[in-house]
């Protein structure tokens, strides 16, 4: 009786989670004409700023709709210059937790092209400048990573989930390189944060959502200023340790 109970608990609270979801997205369409007028005016600064009130906020009622409860650690450790953020992946969430947590001003993400194909969605990342990665076709693959770059040298910092996409069993996964030629080509730091129990609101294997205490860390910056190509082409796996040594004090197994 106890688990039916908490099975129409959950239906119920992911039901009213996607109401809530789109109509949020239809309660911002003026400030997403707004932002696009801005564009058309050449103020790339006020379009930033009327972005970053919309989807600061949005992401946080997603998260709080869902019933997570979040914990923040370590925001003194964001440089104030452009730099490439790296994470674990763990679940849908991860991105309105990254829009709305890490840090006041909400940064782009590289994101994998599926993302861009849920309507409005797509519309407002590409507002904030994100970037969708098409991983199964090289050749685009290598323009979006340059079109990270361009966002990066134009004073904006990037955040790149390095595993390439949710892991499936929970474990940390090597993280690919691609992520951290953004940083290299831009010469900026790279700052290494971890996420934990995101999977928790949402799994992978289904939509359903739960309420869970959800966390996000970040850990201090790799300064790469004087990186050899040997450094740089050991980053992606002191990343990768960075993120498990966090993970592991955050306790969990280096995974969770």
């Amino acid at each position: 009786m106890w688990q039916k109970y908490v099975e129409k608990e959950t239906n119920l609270r992911t039901i009213l989670w996607f109401i809530h979801f789109w109509l949020y997205q239809l309660a911002l369409l003026p400030s997403r004409f707004k932002a696009r007028r801005l564009v058309g005016a050449g103020d790339r600064a006020a379009h930033d700023a009327v972005v970053r009130k919309a989807v600061g906020p949005w992401a946080r009622s997603m998260i709080r709709t869902a019933g997570g409860t979040v914990s923040v650690e370590g925001l003194e450790n964001m440089p104030d210059e452009p730099a490439v953020y790296v994470s674990n992946h763990r679940s849908y969430f991860d991105i309105p937790l990254v829009l709305g947590y890490l840090g006041d001003d909400t940064k782009p993400l590289v994101a994998k092209k599926e993302i861009g194909k849920i309507p409005l969605i797509r519309a407002w990342m590409e507002e904030l400048h994100c970037v969708f990665l098409d991983r199964d076709n090289p050749r685009e693959a290598i323009k979006n990573i340059k079109e990270a770059e361009y966002w990066v040298a134009e004073g904006y910092s990037m955040v790149v989930f390095p595993e390439g996409t949710r892991t499936k069993d929970g474990y940390l996964g090597e993280f690919k390189a691609g992520a951290f030629k953004i940083a290299q080509n831009n010469k900026v730091p790279v700052v290494p944060f971890c996420i934990k129990d995101t999977d928790k609101l949402m799994g992978r294997d289904n939509l359903w959502i739960h309420p869970a205490d959800i966390a996000i860390k970040v850990l201090p910056p790799i300064d790469t200023e004087d990186y050899t190509r040997a450094d740089w082409k050991n980053l992606p796996k002191l990343a990768e340790e960075k993120v498990r040594e966090g993970l592991e004090a955050m306790g969990g197994e280096g995974f969770h």
